[in-house]
């Protein structure tokens, strides 16, 4: 578990990233996470941005894309992505305008072209779930189970959020075992306790983390991604808790 590498959701910090792009860049390594997850990329050239990575010693994780763009630009998703150093892109959502039984096997068939053509180049599709995908089918799989038993396990990877999952009444381990050869980076997240079940820091919610990060090497998952969508103090206080949280865990598993 402690060699599997931590990342952050830049989404968490997007009012600071929107300000200084760069200096928030800086400010996530300088807390200790090896790599990114990028949602936007601050109007930088992919050379420019690789550099100030490089120089920050961040690894270039993954990037999320919306469908729209997988559909229409990916040609040129890919060149940015290795220019980047990145192997992976994500698409991060259904749109809501396009969820009904029928546009989910139209996504289906979509995955496992774009997803396809990514395996060629060297680069790896995974989809990233919230709780709407948890919905039940007539056969009565649901959606989410549906995406991955239908697409190519070659061509199409899991990015499991694991606050979602737990807000939809699933069990994230359970998850992470069933497709434990598709699931090379997971959202680890918390959620409060109360009746709100709002975004936590790691550590102060309910989640069941310690399964998580326990089945995290027989998953072959690759990267624990940090991300909180929504934050009551300053985000950087809270990415801050999140990195102490797993460095403390990581310790007590080898010490």
């Amino acid at each position: 578990m402690s060699n599997i590498p931590v990342a952050l959701q830049m989404f968490t910090l997007r009012a600071e990233s929107e300000k200084d792009f760069a200096g928030t860049l800086k400010n996530v390594a300088e807390l200790g996470y090896q790599g990114v997850e990028f949602a936007g990329y601050g109007n930088m050239a992919s050379k420019e941005l690789k550099k100030i990575l490089d120089d920050l010693g961040l690894r270039a994780v993954s990037s999320h894309i919306p469908l729209e763009l997988l559909e229409n630009q990916l040609e040129d998703i890919i060149h940015y992505q290795h220019s980047l150093g990145s192997t992976k892109i994500v698409c991060p959502y259904l749109p809501h305008e396009r969820r009904t039984e029928e546009d989910y096997f139209e996504f289906i068939s979509l995955l496992n072209s774009i997803g396809k053509t990514c395996h060629k180049e060297g680069i790896t599709l995974c989809y990233h779930n919230h709780d709407f995908e948890l919905l039940r089918f007539a056969d009565g799989r649901t959606a989410l189970e549906t995406i991955f038993d239908e697409t190519n396990s070659e061509w199409v990877k899991a990015e499991f959020d694991v606050y979602w999952l737990t807000r939809g009444g699933e069990d994230p381990v359970e998850w992470l075992k069933r497709y434990q050869d598709r699931t090379p980076l997971v959202h680890i997240k918390d959620m409060t306790t109360d009746g709100e079940q709002f975004f936590a820091e790691l550590g102060t919610g309910g989640v069941d983390l310690d399964g998580v990060l326990n089945q995290g090497k027989a998953s072959k998952v690759e990267w624990w991604i940090v991300e909180q969508d929504q934050c009551k103090r300053h985000p950087l206080e809270s990415i801050e808790m999140s990195i102490k949280y797993l460095k403390n865990k990581f310790a007590s598993y080898t010490s």
